[in-house]
């Protein structure tokens, strides 16, 4: 029997047509959901592939503990951490309040804001682990989202100076809108919160035969190599990182990185230290919509 007529879930379809470019594929076993089956294609002969499929039910199960967890816990810090924001905002908007509490309440504010961006970007990060490849019924302009997001860094008080925007290709990208935007959006916020003020920050969009390609490259501080294959781990902050980290969550190239996934693409980075880094998100081929 043809492997194909004996497994036929999508994701492993796709994988037996193009496996060479790809690491491997997990999906639910054909006989029972489950279980959970990660598939592997490895060169075995002339012309010839050895299939690989390896049972991972108990680490999808941890996995999904794991999820439910954050989501559980986000949802129940959600309703009292905008209680807590409320009460803060009408304090300070009170003209009765002592001027020695001005700053404190302040202070405050800040940091329940931070704590509701943190919240949002688990639950966000919730839903994408658990996901599975998303549609391709819906065409994205994702010219339009890369412009919205130049503007939106150019209106940022503390930006570089420059924020330029290359588009090589009218084409677009077969998925879901939200989650390219929340793509583009992380990866500019990235770069505008690592590049001094005289630094470049660069937005670039290109297509070719192996499919399209998202840049974004900055003149920042950089990353040293072996905390690059890190950085897309949940709070994992460099040392660089830390020191300048400017109210970001910590999450959001772990948001950009499964968010990626769901679209069947990749991020390639690429940084030096005191010179910059390129963050390059490679789209198959069979998602992107010719213009």
């Amino acid at each position: 029997m043809r492997i194909d007529n004996l497994v036929r879930h999508p994701d492993f379809i796709r994988y037996l047509k193009h496996g060479s470019k790809q690491e491997g594929v997990e999906i639910p076993g054909p006989a029972s959901d489950d279980v959970w089956l990660s598939c592997r294609l490895v060169p075995y002969g002339m012309d010839q592939k050895l299939l690989l499929v390896r049972d991972i039910s108990e680490h999808m199960k941890i996995a999904r503990a794991r999820r439910d967890f954050a989501a559980n816990a986000s949802h129940e810090l959600r309703t009292p951490l905008t209680v807590i924001a409320g009460y803060l905002d009408a304090m300070a908007e009170d003209e009765a309040l002592p001027s020695p509490w001005h700053g404190p309440v302040a202070d405050m504010q800040e940091q329940a804001g931070r704590m509701q961006r943190l919240v949002q970007d688990l639950l966000q990060l919730a839903t994408l682990e658990s996901a599975t490849s998303c549609s391709r019924e819906n065409t994205v302009d994702i010219a339009a989202i890369l412009l919205n997001a130049q503007r939106n860094a150019l209106a940022l008080p503390d930006r570089p100076k420059q924020v330029d925007l290359v588009l090589e290709s009218d084409a677009g990208i077969l998925g879901e809108e939200s989650e390219l935007q929340s793509v583009v959006a992380n990866l500019v916020s990235n770069a505008v919160r690592y590049t001094p003020p005289d630094g470049t920050i660069t937005i670039s969009w290109r297509t070719d035969n192996k499919g399209g390609h998202l840049q974004v490259e900055d003149t920042g501080i950089g990353v040293l190599p072996d905390e690059i294959p890190r950085l897309t781990e949940r709070f994992y902050r460099t040392d660089s990182g830390r020191v300048r980290q400017q109210g970001g969550t910590g999450l959001g190239l772990a948001i950009v990185k499964h968010a990626l996934i769901r679209h069947d693409a990749r991020l390639e980075i690429n940084s030096e230290i005191g010179i910059g880094s390129r963050f390059t998100c490679h789209f198959p081929p069979d998602r992107v919509a010719r213009g």
